[in-house]
């Protein structure tokens, strides 16, 4: 009987060697989801959090010590985190996005030329802040 050999299959080798290439691409794709995040941070009506969100995911496919720099952010990795727990949102957190996407709907309804353009956008908006105020947990 022969020992066990320590080399892996050929098909451990392919799946090996098909993995390796795409983690870059998945840690660069989380730098691009941290930048919208971050500019999500400063312009209002841009909503952060669902990108820094993404990002982990991102991050974690591609390279865990980048998901855990993210999660130890003091803002961005608590919100990712009670997102991730389905702890919700603060209420405070509820009020600031429906105010701006009143704010953003209202400031550029005047750009949208049509009638049936500008009724969208408005439902458009009226959704978000139905699915804000009733479908997100409003965290303690």
């Amino acid at each position: 009987m022969t020992p066990p050999t320590s080399t892996p299959s050929p098909q451990a080798r392919t799946a090996t060697a098909q993995t390796r290439p795409v983690k870059p691409l998945w840690v660069a794709l989380g730098f691009v989801l941290c930048a919208l995040g971050f500019v999500g941070l400063v312009l209002p009506g841009f909503p952060g959090t669902v990108w820094f969100v993404l990002a982990a995911a991102s991050f974690a496919r591609g390279d865990p010590r980048w998901e855990a720099w993210l999660l130890s952010r003091p803002v961005i990795g608590q919100l990712v985190q009670d997102y991730r727990a389905g702890l919700g949102m603060p209420l405070r957190a509820k009020w600031i996005a429906c105010t701006c996407i009143a704010v953003a709907v209202s400031f550029s309804l005047g750009r949208i030329p049509v009638l049936v353009g500008q009724v969208g956008w408005v439902l458009v908006g009226l959704f978000g802040i139905y699915y804000i105020c009733v479908r997100v947990k409003t965290k303690q």
